[in-house]
């Protein structure tokens, strides 16, 4: 056994220094679902950056350091306040917000979003089964992206008003309609957030023929 780790120590120290890379600098995430389409699909690799907002012990969710401040319109990693599964939204509301939902408009502050460019497409929910959505651009603060509401689908359209307390924020799928996001799992806690997600790595159609997208690779979120 020593002479396995003498002859491997390199390959040891690589693997270290990756495992403390990627636990707390910057880190990779497939995609699993839809709960983003369309900005984000199924079968997407994105890039995290854990240092976006605080500098924390490897593997655990104590910060050293505070380095950002999460802003409205990031696309966040964090951990479920619920079962700690880790999922990817985006952050819609700050502390101190007041964020409310009416019939799938977003209201921030007691001002609605803009909704323009919508379009008609037919989107799959499930093996076999597939549903008409709109898609629009979602605009608020100077800030804009895309965002999908599914037709016939059981969701919560309405929403709040609710204040996001202190030391939370609250997080929305871009795939309205098919998204476990703060309307269900509450507020997210600030040491519950992983990192900021800003590139697609790669990507392949992981729920039709597995072929690679090379036109996602390297495209910025």
């Amino acid at each position: 056994m020593k002479h396995w780790l003498r002859d491997n120590r390199g390959f040891l120290v690589f693997l270290l220094c990756l495992g403390v890379f990627r636990t707390a600098v910057a880190d990779w995430n497939p995609i699993p679902t839809g709960s983003m389409r369309p900005t984000i699909l199924e079968g997407d690799v994105v890039l995290v950056n854990r240092l976006a907002y605080d500098l924390k012990v490897p593997l655990t969710d104590l910060s050293l350091a505070r380095i950002g401040e999460p802003q409205r319109g990031d696309i966040v990693t964090f951990t479920s306040p619920t079962d700690g599964v880790r999922l990817i939204k985006r952050l819609v509301a700050v502390p101190g917000d007041v964020v409310e939902l009416r019939d799938e408009v977003l209201f921030l502050n007691h001002q609605a979003a803009a909704y323009s460019d919508l379009s008609t497409v037919v989107e799959s929910i499930a093996p076999g089964m597939a549903t008409q959505a709109t898609r629009a651009t979602e605009s608020m603060g100077g800030k804009a992206h895309t965002v999908q509401f599914l037709t016939g689908v059981d969701a919560r359209r309405n929403f709040g008003p609710v204040v996001v307390p202190a030391g939370h924020y609250f997080m929305l799928g871009d795939n309205r309609d098919n998204s476990a996001d703060s309307r269900y799992i509450g507020f997210v806690p600030r040491e519950r957030l992983i990192g900021r997600a800003g590139r697609v790595l790669v990507s392949a159609d992981i729920t039709g023929n597995w072929m690679p997208r090379f036109g996602r690779m390297g495209s910025a979120l």
